[in-house]
């Protein structure tokens, strides 16, 4: 093989967390802070790093919007506050908590759950999956979540397609 030739790696989809999985890894949750990190992860779909970056000022509760600042790619970008958010919740922040003491604790609470017996290579970025396909599946749009997530290339977003491809088998059924 000519060096200048890539090597294909297989595309694994990735692991999305259902709605119901992520109430249960909440309950199994003692901590506030990862609950609060979990609820981020979930909800509006932030990376691990933007979440522990969050700080009380990024948090515009009247506007209803959270500032996202250097994100992956040193970019910044706007999300909207999820539903629920509590005012109550700015005293948690910034979390102090480092992103793998996260991750681990979030390997913690999805055993106490269950959820790493039904799908055992979660992780906290499923979270992050997990908002992507319920966006889709309630009727979002593609070019929406492209912007919600901070992705560059609309190619990235599209496996949230394949993911769920509930939107185009519905489609589907409408057209034939």
């Amino acid at each position: 093989m000519e060096s200048s030739q890539k090597i294909k790696r297989a595309k694994k989809l990735p692991i999305a967390i259902t709605l119901e999985e992520y109430e249960s890894l909440i309950r199994a949750t003692n901590s506030q802070r990862q609950k609060l990190a979990f609820y981020f992860g979930f909800n509006i779909g932030l990376r691990v790093s933007e979440v522990i970056k969050l700080e009380p000022r990024d948090i515009d509760v009247e506007e209803g919007k959270i500032f996202i600042r250097m994100a992956k790619g040193s970019k910044d970008r706007i999300v909207p506050l999820p539903k629920g958010f509590q005012k109550k919740y700015l005293s948690l922040l910034p979390l102090g908590i480092g992103a793998r003491a996260l991750q681990k604790g979030f390997k913690i609470s999805a055993k106490k759950s269950g959820l790493l017996e039904r799908k055992p290579t979660a992780h906290f970025h499923s979270l992050r999956h997990g908002f992507a396909t319920r966006f889709l599946e309630l009727g979002g749009n593609i070019q929406l979540l492209k912007t919600l997530m901070g992705h560059t290339n609309i190619s990235t977003t599209d496996i949230y397609n394949q993911l769920n491809p509930k939107v185009a088998l519905d489609a589907y059924k409408e057209l034939w």
